[in-house]
């Protein structure tokens, strides 16, 4: 009788212990909503950011759960987020970066602004997280920030290079954040999901930048992606139970691609690479001053 109580005493510290605190942003819908009802279900604690608080909390009422209206591109309102965080659960466990959005059009149809305004959230975002978060980690010599970036953070696409610079940008940032944190005992990894079926491609003309040029045929991709809205192979609620999953372990990578379209379509990016660099070694390799 002794051991069974003593089992089940076993058992429920583990899962105690499994329990984080998580600070997650862009959290209203798609993968930051999943996770968050998730992460509640589960007994954690969830600070969630939006650009209106008021989107998270129609959805979802508990008492774990913070929500805070925050302009991620501005580097205050991070700071008071966060604070808040801390002086309302006493720390920070995990970090999820997932706040972003996509617009296409050509390079040369973008507008310095439109360009900039991704820039800002999908990338300057989580720098000013990461940047107010980390002497709260370094500190306690503990965390995991995830950062999701994309499969387009691998490999660019055509009337993409906007969202596909601000996802290289991040895939970047977090390789020199593993090696920077890794004394602290701070995690880090990139996740890079392919197409998920969340509403990330229902925004329909709002994905457009303003002025396209018409020579770039933009309705190709639009056709594509309208055909493939809410078709999408990927499970979101999958996803979530990994990045859950990969916080309890005492290694996990650094680089998560999600997906298996995903994976097809990094490693033969990688493959096409090789071949290429292979191509042009022998220029590659000629430049040492004396040859």
């Amino acid at each position: 009788m002794n051991f069974i109580k003593n089992t089940n005493q076993i058992y429920t510290d583990r899962k105690m212990s499994n329990r984080k605190i998580w600070f997650i942003t862009g959290a209203s819908k798609g993968l930051g909503l999943t996770l968050v009802k998730l992460l509640l279900n589960q007994g954690n604690k969830v600070a969630a950011t939006s650009r209106n608080a008021s989107d998270i909390d129609k959805q979802i009422k508990h008492e774990n759960l913070l929500a805070f209206t925050t302009n991620l591109a501005d580097d205050k309102s991070v700071n008071e987020a966060i604070a808040q965080t801390i002086a309302k659960f006493g720390k920070i466990d995990v970090v999820v970066n997932n706040a972003g959005y996509s617009l296409y059009g050509s390079v040369e149809s973008l507008s310095d602004k439109e360009f900039r305004q991704i820039m800002d959230i999908n990338f300057f975002g989580t720098v000013n997280v990461i940047r107010n978060v980390m002497p709260y980690l370094r500190k306690q010599k503990s965390g995991h920030i995830i950062n999701i970036s994309s499969v387009a953070g691998y490999k660019g696409y055509g009337n993409s290079p906007a969202y596909a610079s601000t996802k290289f940008a991040v895939v970047g940032l977090s390789e020199a954040l593993a090696e920077e944190v890794k004394p602290f005992n701070v995690k880090v990894t990139v996740v890079a999901p392919g197409f998920f079926r969340t509403d990330f491609l229902n925004k329909g003309s709002d994905l457009v930048c303003k002025n396209p040029i018409p020579e770039y045929h933009m309705e190709t991709l639009l056709n594509w992606l309208n055909e493939n809205n809410g078709k999408q192979a990927g499970d979101p609620n999958k996803l979530a139970n990994h990045l859950i999953e990969i916080t309890n372990l005492e290694n996990p990578p650094i680089h998560l691609l999600m997906g298996a379209d995903a994976y097809q379509i990094v490693t033969e990016k990688r493959k096409s690479e090789h071949e290429e660099f292979e191509v042009w070694k022998n220029i590659t390799c000629s430049t040492n001053i004396g040859e």
